[in-house]
């Protein structure tokens, strides 16, 4: 690494900044090896399949197509419709159709 710390170091140093907050041992070990071997960016590797959340932009059209047909729809009927949480039906509805 830049700073030529070891694993163990750079365990300490991340304790000494954020506590209990820290990494466990195990990913601040994987993390470090990943840097030493020549990884540069932090950010999530791209992964194949199924995106890990349904608040998707094909959702938000769905659900805002659902509504413009029928005003009186629920959030359970949105959600069993599009097989997916309530929870995120109501986060769609909120933060992206503003309702």
């Amino acid at each position: 690494m830049k700073l030529g710390k070891t694993a163990t170091e750079t365990l300490q140093l991340l304790r000494d900044a954020y506590g209990d907050e820290t990494l466990s041992r195990a990913r601040v070990f994987g993390w470090h090896r990943q840097f030493v071997l020549g990884r540069v960016l932090v950010e999530d590797d791209t992964r194949s399949g199924r995106p890990s959340s349904s608040r998707n932009e094909d959702n938000v059209v769905r659900i805002r197509d659902m509504i413009r047909e029928d005003r009186t729809v629920t959030v359970r009927m949105l959600a069993d419709a599009l097989h997916i949480s309530k929870s995120t039906c109501h986060q769609i509805l909120r933060e992206d159709l503003g309702k």
